[in-house]
C-alpha cells in the first residue's frame, strides 16, 4: 500500500492529498482543513447508503432468480412476470406528467446537435485529441478513409487522382449544406468577388483564410489558400473544408480506463486538471520528429458587420465518473473500508472543474459556469436520486450554487431502462443527457434473467423485441420530459474506426430516430458523422417521434426457447465470445490499457471497453449455467482463441503471451469472468478485473 496521511480522521493517499491540496484547493483559496472535514461528514452521510443501494441490488436479484427458478420449465407469463416486478418493486408507479428544468445549459447540449467522442482519461495525447476534435479536415478524413467511394491513395506522397475525388466530394458536401444563389460549387471559376449564397443567413463572417457559413446550427469554414498544395491546384483556391465536428467529448473515469488504485486515479485527476485547467500538453516522437500537442485555441472571425467574434476551438467536456459499485483503496474510511469511487469522483472531478467555474482556467469549458458529470449504471429512480443528493452535497462542500453540477445519466442498466421516467424525474433539475448502451445493457438483460433459461445467441439479441423497445423508449421518453432544447438524447458507439464508408450508411439512423448527438470511436469520425447533421435537422425529426413503445415489450426476455444448435453453432457462438474476452482482457490486466482497437473474431478492428466482456461473459455464463456448452468447451474455445490473440498480437514486444501461460493473470481473470460470471454483481466486470489488475501491478 502507498503511504497515506490522515485528514479529518479519514486515511488518504498521500501524493493524491498533496495533489488536491496544492493544485486545486489553495488556487480556488478554499480553506483546507474546513474541505476535509466536509468531506469527511460528507462520506459519514453517502458511503452507508451507497452501501444499502447495492444491497437493494443484490437482493432484488436474488428475488428474481428464486421467481425463475421456482417457474422452471414452464412457458415465460409476462403479465404474471410484470405484476410480480411491480409486488417487489422492482417496478415503480409512473410519474405525473412533469418537464425538466435544468438551467444554464451549454448551447452545444441544449440546442445544438452533433457528434460526441468518448476518450480515456489516463491517455493525455487522446484526450487533447479529442477536446480539439471541435474541427476537423474534411479533406483529410475523406483522403485518409475509406468514406470515400474512390480508389484507395497510392503509396509515395499526394495521390492527385484521389485529391481531386476528395475535393470533388467536398464541393458535393457544399452545394448540399451551403447552396449557392445560382450553380454548383463545382462550377465556380472566381471568389474573388465574393460567393453568393442561397440563404445569404447562412454566410456569418471570414476568417484569416476563409468564409464561415452555418447549417443545421454547425459551421464550416471554406479555407482559401492558393499557397496551399492543395489550393494551388484548386480552381478557386480552396485548400481544405473545415467542419465543426465534435461538440462534446465525455473525458472518460470509468469504462475505457484500467484504473485500480491511487496512482491510476492521481493520474486521471491530473489530465483532468490539466484540461480544465488548459495547460495540458504532451510531448511525442512521429516520423523522426517530435512534436507536443496542446489544446488548440478560439477560431476568430469577422461578422459580415465588421465586428470581431470568436468561436470555441475546443470540444465541450463532460467528465464520466464511475458507477455506485466500485471502492478504491486511495481513501481508507475509519470504519476500515475503501471509499465508494463514485463518491471520490463526484467530489475530486467537481472541485478540479470549480476552477473554470470561478475563472481560474485559461479557456474554460462551460460559458454558463455548469459542471458536466456523465453517471453511469444506475440501477433505477432510487439510484438517481442518491446521485441527485450527493451533488447537492458536493455543490454545499464546493461553495457552489445549487445545481452547478449537471448529470447525464446513462440508460444502460434494466432497472433504469424499465424506470426510465422516474429517473429522469429524480434528477430532473440538473440532468442534460440520457444515453443508450447497447453491450451493458444486454450484459444486464442477460444477467437479470440469468435463471430463466438460456439466452439468444448474441447476433440474434439484437434483432430482439426488447432491444428495439429499449433504443426507442429512450428518446420518446426523454421528449416526452422536455428534453429537446435543454438536453442530450444520445445514441451509442460505432466501434469500428477504419469502416468509414459503413458507418456513413448507417449511423444517420440515429438522427432519424430523434437523438440529437450519438457516439463516434474518432475525431475523424466525429469529422464524417458531422455530415448526417448538415443531412438532418434533428429538431424538426424530434417532433414526429411521438409513441412510446410499450413497456411490455421492454420486458420481453431474449430467451432461445425451444432452440437446438448445432455442436458448430455452438462452437462458433463460444469462440466469438472467447476471442473478444481475451483480447480485451490481456490488455486490461497486463498492459493497464481500458480502450483500444482490438481486432474481432475476423481480425477488424474495434474500439472496445469494459462493456465488452460484460456482455460476452455473462453470455457464456449463462449457456453454461443452462447445460447448452460444457465447460470442457468452454475451455477448449479460451485455449483456441488464446493462440488467435497472441497472433493477432504477435507485433507487440510487450505482449505477454496466453498460450502456456494459463497461470497468468490474464487468462485467469478470463476464466473467472466466464465461471464465476453468475455471482457477479449486476454482471460487472469489475470487481474481478481490479482484483487481477492490482495482483498483475503487485507482481
Amino acid at each position: 500500500m502507498t503511504e497515506h496521511v490522515s485528514r479529518a480522521g479519514v486515511s488518504i493517499d498521500a501524493k493524491l492529498a498533496t495533489f488536491l491540496e496544492a493544485e486545486v484547493l489553495m488556487p480556488l483559496g478554499r480553506d483546507v482543513d474546513a474541505f476535509w472535514q466536509g468531506f469527511a461528514a460528507l462520506l459519514e452521510k453517502f458511503a452507508p447508503r451507497n452501501e444499502a443501494l447495492l444491497l437493494k441490488r443484490e437482493d432484488l436479484q436474488s428475488t428474481i432468480d428464486s421467481w425463475h427458478k421456482e417457474r422452471a420449465g414452464q412457458p415465460h407469463d409476462l403479465t404474471e412476470y410484470k405484476a410480480f416486478l411491480e409486488r417487489i418493486g422492482y417496478l415503480v408507479p409512473e410519474p405525473d406528467d412533469f418537464t425538466i428544468g435544468t438551467e444554464n445549459v451549454d448551447p452545444e447540449i441544449a440546442t445544438m446537435a452533433g457528434p460526441q467522442l468518448v476518450v480515456p482519461i489516463l491517455n493525455a495525447r487522446f484526450l487533447l485529441n479529442a477536446a480539439n476534435a471541435r474541427w476537423g479536415s474534411l479533406y483529410d478524413a475523406f483522403y485518409g478513409t475509406d468514406a470515400l467511394d474512390a480508389p484507395p491513395a497510392q503509396p509515395g506522397g499526394y495521390d492527385e487522382d484521389r485529391g481531386a475525388a476528395v475535393i470533388k466530394r467536398g464541393r458535393e458536401f457544399l452545394d448540399q449544406a451551403v447552396p449557392l444563389a445560382a450553380g454548383s460549387w463545382a462550377d465556380l471559376a472566381d471568389a474573388t468577388q465574393g460567393i453568393a449564397i442561397k440563404d445569404e443567413s447562412q454566410y456569418v463572417g471570414k476568417t484569416e483564410k476563409g468564409r464561415l457559413f452555418v447549417n443545421n446550427g454547425l459551421h464550416i469554414e471554406v479555407v482559401f489558400d492558393g499557397e496551399h498544395p492543395v489550393g494551388k491546384t484548386d480552381r478557386i483556391g480552396i485548400a481544405d473544408i473545415i467542419v465543426e465536428s465534435a461538440l462534446t467529448t465525455i473525458a472518460d473515469c470509468e469504462d475505457s480506463v484500467a484504473a485500480v488504485d491511487a496512482e491510476d486515479k492521481l493520474l486521471a485527476y491530473s489530465n483532468w486538471l490539466g484540461v480544465i485547467r488548459g495547460d495540458l500538453h504532451e510531448s511525442f516522437e512521429k516520423a523522426g520528429r517530435k512534436l507536443t500537442r496542446k489544446l488548440a485555441g478560439d477560431k476568430g472571425y469577422t461578422a459580415p458587420d465588421g465586428s470581431k467574434h470568436s468561436l470555441s476551438g475546443r470540444s465541450l467536456l463532460f467528465v464520466r465518473n464511475v458507477g455506485h459499485l466500485m471502492t478504491n483503496p486511495a481513501i481508507i474510511l475509519p470504519n476500515g473500508r475503501e471509499v465508494p469511487e463514485g463518491i471520490m469522483d463526484a467530489v475530486f472531478t467537481s472541485a478540479i472543474s470549480t476552477l473554470y467555474v470561478e475563472g481560474r482556467a485559461k479557456y474554460g469549458n462551460s460559458k454558463h459556469g455548469s459542471i458536466y458529470i456523465v453517471k453511469p449504471k444506475m440501477h433505477g429512480p432510487e439510484e438517481c436520486a442518491f446521485t441527485n443528493d450527493l451533488f447537492n452535497a458536493v455543490e454545499d462542500l464546493l461553495g457552489l450554487p445549487r445545481h452547478t453540477i449537471k448529470v447525464g445519466v446513462m440508460d444502460e442498466e434494466r432497472r433504469t431502462s424499465a424506470n426510465l421516467g422516474a429517473c429522469i424525474e429524480a434528477v430532473k433539475d440538473r440532468v442534460v443527457f440520457i444515453n443508450t448502451g447497447f453491450l451493458d445493457r444486454t450484459g444486464d438483460e442477460i444477467h437479470t434473467s440469468m435463471q430463466a433459461g438460456p439466452m439468444m445467441r448474441k447476433g440474434e439479441i439484437k434483432g430482439s423485441k426488447w432491444l428495439a423497445a429499449y433504443e426507442k423508449r429512450n428518446v420518446a421518453i426523454g421528449l416526452k420530459h422536455g428534453l429537446s432544447g435543454r438536453a442530450q438524447i444520445g445514441k451509442g458507439m460505432w466501434p469500428a474506426p477504419d469502416l468509414m464508408k459503413q458507418m456513413m450508411v448507417e449511423k444517420i439512423g440515429h438522427l432519424k430516430a430523434g437523438a440529437n448527438t450519438a457516439w463516434v470511436p474518432s475525431p475523424t469520425a466525429a469529422t464524417l458523422h458531422a455530415l448526417h447533421y448538415h443531412q438532418c435537422n434533428i429538431f424538426d425529426e424530434q417532433p414526429n417521434v411521438t409513441d412510446v413503445p410499450p413497456l411490455d415489450d421492454l420486458l420481453s426476455i431474449p430467451l432461445a426457447e425451444g432452440t437446438n444448435w448445432s455442436e458448430d453453432e455452438l462452437r462458433e457462438e463460444l469462440d466469438n465470445n472467447a476471442q473478444g474476452l481475451l483480447g480485451y482482457v490481456v490488455r486490461w490486466i497486463d498492459a493497464g490499457v481500458g480502450c483500444s482497437k482490438v481486432p474481432d473474431i475476423n481480425d477488424v478492428g474495434l474500439m472496445e471497453d469494459r462493456a465488452t466482456l460484460r456482455i460476452s461473459s455473462q453470455h457464456m455464463a449463462n449457456w453454461l449455467l443452462h447445460g447448452v456448452v460444457t465447460r470442457d468447451q468452454v475451455m477448449d474455445s479460451l485455449r483456441r482463441m488464446a493462440a488467435k490473440v497472441d497472433a493477432q498480437n504477435a507485433g507487440d514486444p510487450d505482449y505477454t503471451s496466453l498460450v502456456d501461460n494459463e497461470d497468468g493473470e490474464a487468462f485467469r481473470a478470463a476464466c473467472d469472468l466466464v465461471f464465476k460470471g453468475v455471482e457477479q454483481p449486476s454482471g460487472y466486470t469489475e470487481p474481478l478485473l481490479h482484483a487481477w489488475r492490482l495482483q498483475k501491478k503487485a507482481s
